[in-house]
């Protein structure tokens, strides 16, 4: 009687697992699906944006606009790889914890089985002859086998849904292979693009080389610019005002021919420099210069006081690119925020990219929306964007197209 009753018990504690608790969804869930859209979302924009760029690199009849559209579409091609690649992690992480809470369940779930198999092993090796030599054995086998009747179809149909999640698990051991396979496509792509987009800097490299020496005497006296400031607000200040008396020269006449009769013709006065452009239009298309998550957004507090800017974390080594089209006004390292480099656009704007490992451009340096910068840290990066009118920081994620 003592051993029907323990049989009893299992058949008990084997439905009540049927109906165990589910594993609830970790807080990180929700996160990994935002990260996983937000990954396919930068893929889909940078394939859009190297299909417009080669379309213009064909349209443009200007060697120098062609060849600095086909490096801006390769760049975009280069972030649409890595793009695939975080797309393919997210899904490996995505596939990794459902197959850990998986295992746990399953674990929870096959324990009362394994116990109620190894129960009836023991009864079916239980000879008959010993159950005839107790008195009431008899009459409790023969209740057992009619309980077990009973129950056995029972039991199959509670752990139908365990059944189930075993060929799941195998389902999610199939598309964690098949994941795999597309993050190392996606790397040999990006590898494949990126020596592509190596071998046309050089080629940019080595022209603006050749071009003159005035760009050279430009960089120089950047460089020494930048040793005399004190900080990185004070350095935006000066490439801007550098920019405005460039803009109010460039705006004066040129040489007036002396008149026949000088008595006669007065001296016009020299016109006004141009009106301010403070009140232009922001520079369009304006892109963010690395596809990745925002770890600060503009407003955020820090240590320092309120961020000026937006900071990503993209995947290590990744693409940056320019913003906006413009003129390289710095490029090179700074104190504590890696290599940096600034742009001027037209009407007043600017753009500061800092976080580089290596800078591509030079000072002088004209750039069109998404022509490579230079690349990310390879571990860990964060890549910083700020923009400014007329000195004043202003919010990117407003004007990103």
């Amino acid at each position: 009687m003592h051993r029907m009753l323990l049989l009893i018990g299992s058949f008990a504690f084997c439905a009540a697992a049927a109906w165990g608790q589910r594993v609830p969804a970790r807080e990180d869930s929700e996160e990994m699906r935002a990260a996983l859209a937000e990954a396919l979302a930068e893929r889909e924009n940078a394939e859009a944006r190297s299909q417009r760029f080669e379309q213009e690199a064909q349209e443009a009849e200007d060697a120098a606009e062609r060849a600095a559209r086909e490096a801006a579409a390769l760049a975009a091609r280069v972030q649409q790889a890595e793009a695939g690649i975080a797309v393919a992690r997210a899904r490996i992480a995505m596939i990794d914890r459902e197959q850990a809470e998986l295992r746990e369940e399953l674990g929870r779930e096959q324990q009362p089985v394994v116990e109620l198999t190894a129960a009836l092993q023991q009864f079916s090796r239980r000879p008959i002859a010993l159950s005839l030599l107790r008195p009431g054995s008899v009459k409790d086998v023969v209740y057992l086998r009619a309980l077990l009747h009973d129950r056995v179809p029972q039991v199959q149909a509670s752990t139908s849904d365990l059944r189930g999640r075993i060929d799941h698990a195998r389902e999610l051991r199939r598309e964690a292979l098949a994941a795999a396979e597309v993050l190392q496509a996606e790397e040999v792509a990006l590898a494949a693009r990126r020596e592509e987009l190596a071998d046309i800097e050089t080629r940019q490299r080595l022209a603006a080389r050749a071009a003159g020496s005035s760009a050279n005497r430009e960089a120089e006296r950047v460089l020494a610019l930048a040793e005399e400031v004190r900080d990185l607000d004070g350095l935006v200040d000066e490439l801007d005002r550098a920019a405005t008396l460039r803009a109010q020269l460039a705006a004066l006449p040129g040489p007036r021919l002396r008149p026949a009769q000088p008595e006669s013709n007065q001296l016009a006065a020299a016109p006004s420099p141009a009106p301010s452009q403070a009140n232009a239009d922001a520079p369009s298309p304006y892109i963010l210069p690395v596809a990745g998550r925002t770890l600060t957004g503009f407003g955020a507090p820090q240590p320092s006081g309120l961020s000026q800017g937006l900071t990503l974390a993209p995947i290590g080594g990744a693409q940056v690119v320019a913003p906006a089209a413009g003129r390289v006004a710095f490029a090179g390292p700074y104190r504590g925020y890696g290599r940096i480099v600034i742009i001027e656009h037209p009407g007043g704007w600017t753009s500061l990219v800092t976080g580089l490992v290596r800078s591509d451009v030079e000072v002088g340096e004209a750039v069109v929306s998404g022509s490579p910068l230079g690349v990310a840290g390879p571990s860990d990066p964060s890549i910083s964007l700020e923009l400014r009118r007329d000195g004043e920081p202003v919010n990117p994620a407003l004007y990103v197209g």
